[in-house]
């Protein structure tokens, strides 16, 4: 079974969550679609619909699907029209063969997964495609990695490639792909980031001091960031991609 206790954390800071996480690549969306246009598609886990949004954007019909109310709320909120259904990965509110595509943005590390990969291939039609695509901040940069190591951010999704090779006998071969991204920040904004994390929205009040601390020196003395008005953090956004056969 998976923990859902910081999973479930982020509604507090739903507003936050919306306004200073990553967006997704247009190009490692398309890519996760495997070609399909102005398909029925089931945002899982969909948190604030920033990957709603996206793949509204692209002209798919989405149905969103998020277990926290105050992620529900702050959807609704930023993306008129739409509403995200109750639901979780183990137990989607939607019937048989509903999907053409189940997506599911940095949400599937928190999926307990063999319960999901059934209700996944039951939602999804056959042939319907299965994608969990993340934003994984490029830690072979020196200045990520003493970011993510003050934060004590710990990327849930591991090592992708390896630990999420297989959706189970309902899918087909699992596919990977990376694609390069960026976001602009100011200072402030990294900062905020940085409390949309679900280390620091379970910290005591001590460490959450030390974490912003740690991050002001880091901001105010690497070589790569002292004095700059934005910052650029990199990331690698990386899909998997298969086929319910």
């Amino acid at each position: 079974m998976v923990d859902h206790t910081h999973a479930l954390s982020f509604g507090a800071a739903a507003s936050d969550y919306d306004r200073f996480r990553p967006r997704y690549p247009e190009a490692a969306l398309r890519w996760a679609l495997d070609g399909l246009s102005k398909a029925e598609v089931v945002d899982l886990g969909a948190g604030t619909g920033i990957l709603t949004r996206a793949l509204l954007a692209l002209g798919h019909q989405v149905v969103p699907v998020e277990p926290d109310p105050g992620m529900r709320t702050q959807l609704a909120d930023a993306t008129p029209g739409t509403r995200a259904l109750a639901g979780s990965a183990e137990a989607v509110p939607l019937t048989d063969g509903a999907a053409d595509a189940v997506l599911a943005g940095t949400a599937y590390h928190w999926f307990d997964r063999e319960p999901a990969h059934a209700e996944i291939a039951r939602v999804l039609r056959p042939g319907g495609t299965f994608a969990p695509i993340w934003n994984v901040r490029d830690d072979r940069v020196d200045w990520v990695a003493e970011l993510s190591r003050i934060a004590d951010i710990r990327d849930k999704a591991g090592d992708i490639a390896e630990k999420y090779a297989d959706f189970g006998p309902a899918f087909g071969p699992v596919e990977l792909r990376e694609f390069t991204h960026r976001t602009t920040l100011t200072p402030d904004e990294v900062l905020g980031m940085i409390r949309t994390r679900s280390y620091w929205l379970t910290a005591s009040a001590e460490d959450q001091q030390r974490v912003e601390r740690e991050l002001a020196e880091l901001l105010d003395t690497h070589p790569a960031l002292a004095g700059r008005g934005t910052v650029d953090l990199p990331y690698r956004t990386m899909v998997l991609r298969a086929r319910r056969r």
